[in-house]
């Protein structure tokens, strides 16, 4: 036998020795052990999916904290800030608070903009519920949405932090979170949104 027989032959044997060792092992492990390398390995998979990509995402955002907690320290330095030296009365400070909400009429502009990033962040957006509530001694009235979302988990948390900022009046009150199968990559949410705006 040639020593190119002798290769193919090993290349042969080897894979099978290992199999046979693998199939040994497990049938040692009896059902107990064989559902904790399951466990072990949903764990990974787990830890790779999620885990590995939330915490990627935490230290993006620490470090655009950091980026504007500086700006607004050189800012404040620099006297480049509108309200320094300045205080204002109570009814200015009230007409201030009012001006930061968006005026009633742009509420269709709103609404596309979440249509927009859930269309960015790749999540489905199945028909939305509206409810307009008047508040008595305000000058706000608020847009309750109801809004089903589907999509996976790393794409919804990436919806709802980029609605955050693109919809600075918006709220999320609430949520709920449904899964069809413990295999199933896709989320159902039934996401509750209050919109903030100025009469």
């Amino acid at each position: 036998m040639d020593g190119r027989n002798v290769k193919q032959e090993l290349m042969r044997i080897v894979p099978d020795r290992i199999m046979l060792q693998l199939r040994w092992q497990l049938a040692r492990l009896g059902s107990m052990g064989k559902i904790g390398v399951g466990l072990f390995v949903v764990a990974g998979i787990f830890f790779l999916g999620a885990v590995l990509p939330a915490m990627k995402e935490l230290k993006a955002l620490e470090e655009r904290a950091e980026a504007l907690q500086l700006q607004a320290t050189q800012r404040l330095l620099s006297g480049d800030t509108p309200m320094v030296g300045k205080k204002l009365t109570n009814d200015q400070a009230l007409q201030a608070f009012y001006e930061f909400f968006p005026r009633f009429d742009s509420s269709p502009y709103w609404i596309r903009e979440l249509v927009r990033v859930a269309q960015k962040q790749g999540v489905e957006i199945n028909s939305s519920d509206f409810k307009l509530t008047f508040e008595r001694d305000w000058r706000l009235s608020r847009y309750e949405i109801i809004m089903p979302l589907r999509g996976r988990y790393s794409q919804i948390r990436g919806f709802m932090a980029e609605a955050l900022e693109a919809v600075p009046s918006m709220a999320i009150t609430g949520f709920t979170i449904k899964r069809d199968n413990i295999q199933s990559t896709h989320l159902e949410m039934r996401l509750e949104i209050s919109l903030y705006l100025n009469e």
